[in-house]
């Protein structure tokens, strides 16, 4: 039966009139220079100084499907499923571009060194890329309406491209004008009667390399037909039993090489039509007895190069026996005279190009690399070294080597961090690369305005940690380090239960920290696992990694609680240990049978050996939370470590731990209720429900029994706090393994199940009662602890208070709910989820600065933490730190993301560190180096505030002074969304607020009066890959994921968008085309040399006609003038286009004119030398002549 409470009515009734208040507050406070306080900021962002734009795409293409080179110009363009461009040249130049229909882009075709791509599509549409501008632009497009493409073809130096189509047919595009030619070589006429039924689609077409006017056409029946183009009938027809999927010519144009379906390869005879002149496979068994040998893996594509000094190169990619293919991954196979090289690769293969010396496909081709598309890499081959080794890669393609779990962006950096990085990570450097450079080396690397170092850090599932020199629009790889050497692996079923609440990647990294001046790096992983590490130049071995195993234990009593009063002030002691239980062995992993047993156990096992360190990152200290009482540990959800105090915080729904990494010691461990003011310390009234053992990071959950939760009444369906608690535990462990890996299908279904980034799902209240923190010097020994190997270096810490259980998942959202301060019904599933280290004041009114800690959670509590450190650093390593909570500073609408703070001048200041000092370095340096900490601002006059306190929530922003903490600005961010990432950068010189939104808003907030300066539409949140990775830089930076492999940059600052073109690199760089190859004098006499052919003559619209008009539509480009023409509107476009046509039709005039004046010019100079002729033979006779 539910109790009525009159208190919870009144502060319903409360907090209702507070919020209007506030949003009348809110409104005033909108309006600029309303506040006393901002006469005294000058503001100097302005809307007109924002601007959003995309800048650069890095990464692997995500879903490759094509592939075209441009054998002049070097550059390499990728197609890919999603109707994306992708163009490379040298270290530093790509390009990005996207198809507007998001068909997949089927084939490519270069207009070679004329700066122009060809694409074909498969929605049957054709498009034409002017790549001669930095931001490529399609200049003309053709849609076929009755045929579909499947094959283009475009002969070197020609202007007529071949398209094949499913109907069998060819059809002639002229690529200038992007018009069909009346020219059609129809299915049935090239066939005739060499087969009976439908040859299929056109799956290859290719002229004669030593006569232009024979085209080769391939069905995927099996019949090749040598077309004569200028007779328009068929010179031989070529048939075999299995189906083709490539052709390759030899340079001489005598012979061709047919991949057919069984694995099997054909040479044929132009002139010997009845049979093939070679038939091998290359991977199948020979019969003995000359029977045909058994069936293999289709030969997908085949390629045959010749060289002027050696054997010919026959490269081809498939064609594996079906006893092999299971055994062995996607494979390239090099035949060279008589070896064949056979080439795993890891994933499977796309597409591979031959390069060669010369586009002249009638030349001796000289091949030189091979380079093979993969579904999740780029690899190009030497083929000019023995055993055929890869080429280093200049392109940041590893950036989804293992899929990428978080990222962080810095700008404006420290200028020897990127030096720093990279030393150390040539160390980390393969060998064995070809020695060669990298043979796609096209284009001019934009040299920007931008000269401040970037640097991005992204953690990954394996739990490596890559750091990136984002510098000047580029991405290159500075250093990798591997956090799961500092673990066990494992290696048994057995051990693997362990890590059975992240299942596949139990060291994937959560979320990190890092201080670029301090150089010092603190990650949290999945497995509820915090690692700190040092950087460091100098390799080391460290015998013992130092360990410490934190117990944060949440309330599990379930009884409903009528009183507000507080239980008391003395805290429950842990129970003694019996004798029985010390000489136990060591908890076995979690079963369904022994759930409940499991206690004071890590989800992962540090590494007992010595572990050897090299330059770079080193770890210095590991942190875990244990299993409590059959409950694997919450996720960590916040993080934050500040080298001036030498303290690590991190945060869960559970509470928050503080961490002393120098002296290797816990200074705090409490419960998220318990850093709140005792008067303010919260009482629930519901039963706590069962916590959810899952840490694994996924891009959507099921949140169809959290909202049938949310709608319960709090005590609707209760039972008994045991009754089959190991059941339902075991059911939502497999059901989180079943769902996680899982996308939401709609963006609705994401909004209505997932709404905020951290925090739980149920309403719950549950038993706090206050107590004083623990002293910094208090530890217990657990259990596990005397039943285990007794090393000293393993401790377990637990809280001697009780504190509620809150849940809370950093990669789910749900909706966020505010609740009054003082209200007894107040959300208890609470988790941290910022932190902030800074020198502020502590508590209200105060006149002097101290070290402080921002603490704020998932119901938009902000509270302090007091720190007290040693007065010098000599006592810091013997005497503790002392941190103790001064209530709550303020209370925000939905989960606080960010915090800052801002002196009285509105400059943004940053918390104290110190400088990086190599911890193996010599005494002797180290005690040169002296420590520091940025200058501390004045501390308060009586009765005037010194600085403001920037918060922001999922739901708004606050401005506070301090210490009077008196909120002087708020505005409202969103009402219908949420905020999914907030960050106070600096552009410009000042200081602002840059927030992504879950409806895809981007908004920039000034600082301190909060006026909106900025709010575009930008992305609609599809993927919550991009909620997980987008994040926020100083001077107009921000990027995020957005596609498993790719990484897409913004910029929010009109001076970056002003200089784009500068910062962005050219594709197109002008290069003499190679010169023909020389006949020779006996070819050039008895014509054996290659014979041209005027095309225009045979598909030009006088010999060939007209197409039919239903046949394809032209589209005219954005970037071209009929483009700019469709664009227009209105009367200036009636007005601009009426110009046009009037410049048209004078150009027209003109050339008409000029052509009329110079054919009277050629009939007067005709007329006169017959008149001439004439008079000098008129009295000769016929025998004079």
């Amino acid at each position: 039966m539910n109790k009525f409470n009159i208190r919870k009515l009144l502060d319903g009734l409360t907090a209702a009139s507070s919020s209007s208040s506030s949003g009348s507050n809110a409104a005033n406070a909108a309006q600029p220079g309303t506040p006393r306080e901002n006469d005294l900021v000058p503001e100097t962002l302005q809307s007109e100084h924002f601007q959003l734009c995309k800048t650069v795409r890095h990464g692997f293409p995500n879903q490759p499907a094509s592939m075209a080179f441009d054998p002049v110009q070097k550059i390499l363009a990728v197609g890919t499923q999603t109707g994306a461009l992708r163009l490379f040249g040298g270290a530093g130049v790509e390009c990005y571009c996207q198809h507007e229909s998001g068909a997949a882009v089927i084939q490519l075709q270069f207009l070679i060194n004329e700066g122009a791509l060809v694409t074909a599509l498969a929605d049957d549409s054709l498009h034409m890329w002017n790549l001669r501008q930095k931001i490529p632009a399609v200049l003309h497009s053709l849609k076929f309406n009755r045929e579909r493409i499947t094959y283009c073809h475009l002969p070197f130096q020609s202007k007529w491209l071949y398209i094949g189509t499913e109907r069998g047919n060819i059809h002639i595009v002229n690529v200038e004008s992007f018009t069909l030619s009346g020219y059609v070589i129809m299915w049935n006429k090239a066939i005739e009667l060499s087969s009976k039924t439908h040859p299929g689609p056109v799956v290859h077409i290719s002229d004669n390399p030593m006569d232009e006017g024979k085209l080769l056409i391939g069905f995927e029946c099996g019949v090749v037909v040598l077309w004569d183009l200028k007779c328009k009938k068929a010179d031989y027809r070529y048939s075999y039993d299995e189906a083709i999927h490539s052709v390759a010519w030899h340079h001489e144009g005598k012979q061709f090489t047919c991949s057919h379906s069984d694995g099997t390869l054909t040479t044929w005879n132009v002139r010997a039509p009845v049979k093939p002149l070679q038939i091998i496979t290359p991977h199948g068994k020979q019969p003995k007895d000359g029977k045909k040998p058994e069936p293999c893996r289709p030969i997908l594509k085949v390629e045959y190069k010749t060289t002027r000094a050696g054997d010919p190169f026959m490269v081809l990619s498939g064609g594996l026996s079906y006893e092999t293919v299971g055994r062995r991954r996607a494979c390239l196979t090099v035949m060279h005279g008589k070896s064949t090289t056979v080439l795993e690769m890891d994933t499977p293969i796309v597409d591979f190009l031959t390069l060669c010396e010369t586009p002249y496909p009638n030349d001796f081709q000289e091949p030189y690399a091979v380079v093979v598309l993969l579904e999740k890499d780029l690899v190009v081959i030497d083929l000019g070294q023995i055993g055929y080794p890869a080429f280093e890669n200049p392109y940041p393609f590893t950036v989804h080597e293992s899929p990428v779990t978080c990222c962080e962006y810095f700008a404006d950096c420290p200028a020897e961090l990127i030096p720093a990085l990279y030393s150390v990570g040539q160390r980390q450097k393969r060998q064995g690369y070809s020695k060669k450079e990298w043979p796609v080396s096209g284009g001019n690397w934009g040299q920007g305005a931008q000269s401040y170092p970037e640097i991005i850090i992204t953690g990954h599932a394996d739990g490596s940690i890559k750091f990136w020199d984002a510098s000047a629009l580029m991405l290159q790889v500075l250093y990798k380090l591997k956090t799961a050497k500092v673990f066990e692996r494992a290696r048994g079923k057995e051990e693997k239960a362990n890590a059975d609440i992240v299942d596949e990647d139990p060291f994937a990294i959560q979320t990190l920290s890092w201080c670029p001046e301090s150089r010092l790096l603190c990650v949290a992983g999945v497995s509820a696992h915090v690692l700190v590490y040092r950087f460091s130049k100098q390799e080391v071995t460290t015998d013992e990694v130092q360990l410490l195993e934190v117990r944060m234990q949440g309330d599990f009593s379930e009884c409903v609680v009528d009183s507000p009063e507080p239980v008391g002030d003395q805290s429950p002691p842990l129970p003694p240990a019996s004798p029985q239980q010390e000489n136990q062995e060591p908890p076995q992993p979690l079963t369904a049978n022994n759930s409940t047993d499991r206690d004071n156990i890590a989800c992962l096992q540090v590494r007992s050996s010595p572990l050897k360190q090299s330059a770079g990152y080193q770890v210095e200290l590991v942190v875990q939370l244990v299993w409590v009482n059959g409950e694997p540990p919450q996720p960590i959800t916040s993080l934050a470590i500040n080298s001036s105090y030498g303290l690590v915080v991190f945060g869960n729904s559970s509470g928050l731990t503080v961490v002393d990494f120098l002296q290797k010691t816990v200074l705090l461990n409490l419960g998220t209720s318990e850093v709140y003011s005792p008067c303010e310390s919260r009482q629930p009234h519901s039963p706590r429900k069962t916590r959810q053992p899952s840490a694994a990071l996924c891009d959507s959950n099921d949140g169809s029994n959290a909202s049938e939760e949310r709608c319960k009444s709090p005590t609707s369906g209760s039972t008994s706090p045991c009754n089959s608690d190991d059941e339902r535990k075991q059911k939502f462990i497999e059901k989180v393994k079943f769902k996680s890996r899982r996308f939401s299908r709609t963006v609705a279904n994401d909004f209505a199940k997932m709404s905020r980034k951290i925090s739980s799902s149920g309403e719950q209240k549950s038993d706090h009662a206050k107590a004083p923190p623990v002293p910094p010097k208090r530890r217990f020994k657990s259990v596990a602890d005397k039943s285990s190997s007794g090393t000293s270096r393993r401790r377990v810490l637990s809280r001697t208070i009780s504190a509620p259980n809150r849940n809370g998942k950093d990669m789910s959202f749900s909706r966020s709910r505010s609740s009054s301060v003082t209200s007894i019904d107040r959300e208890s599933r609470e988790a941290i989820s910022a932190f902030a280290f800074c020198e502020s004041f502590a508590r209200r009114g105060e006149a002097s600065l101290g070290p402080c800690l921002l603490v704020g959670t998932t119901q938009g509590g902000v509270m302090t933490l007091a720190l007290s450190l040693p007065p010098g650093p000599d006592q810091r390593l013997e005497q503790a730190v002392g941190a103790a909570s001064c209530g709550t500073i303020s209370q925000l609408k939905g989960g606080v993301m960010t915090m800052a703070l801002l002196d009285a001048s509105g400059s943004l200041l940053p918390p104290a560190y110190e400088p990086w000092c190599d911890p193996n370095a010599s005494d002797e340096e180290k005690e040169r180096i002296k420590k520091r900490r940025p200058a501390s601002p004045p501390g308060s006059v009586e009765g005037q505030d010194s600085q403001f306190l920037v918060l922001c929530s999922e739901k708004q922003a606050k401005v506070l002074a301090l210490p009077s903490q008196t909120r002087l600005y708020k505005h409202s961010i969103t009402e219908a969304s949420f905020v999914l990432r907030a960050d106070v950068v600096t552009m410009g010189g000042a200081n602002c607020i840059m927030c992504f939104c879950a409806n895809g808003h981007i908004m920039a907030l000034s600082l301190p009066s909060l006026r909106p300066l900025l709010d575009v539409n930008y992305l609609p949140l599809t993927d919550m890959r991009i909620a997980r990775t987008f994040c926020f830089s100083n001077l107009g930076q921000a990027l995020y994921l957005t596609s498993p492999t790719e990484v897409q940059r913004i910029t929010y600052s009109l001076e970056t968008c002003d200089n784009l073109q500068e910062m962005l690199s050219e594709l197109f760089t002008p290069v003499e085309t190679p010169e023909a190859p020389n006949r020779g004098f006996f070819k050039g006499l008895f014509g054996g040399g290659a014979q041209s052919l005027d095309r225009e003559d045979l598909f030009g619209e006088t010999a060939a006609g007209k197409a039919s008009r239903t046949l394809a539509q032209h589209i005219p480009g954005q970037a071209s003038m009929e483009g700019m023409k469709g664009a227009a509107s209105g009367v200036v476009g009636d007005l601009a286009r009426a110009r046009i046509a009037l410049d048209e039709r004078g150009q027209k005039l003109s050339e008409l004119e000029d052509r009329t004046a110079a054919m009277m010019a050629s009939a007067d100079s005709f007329s006169k030398h017959a008149h001439d002729m004439m008079l000098k033979y008129k009295d000769k006779k016929w025998y004079q002549l």
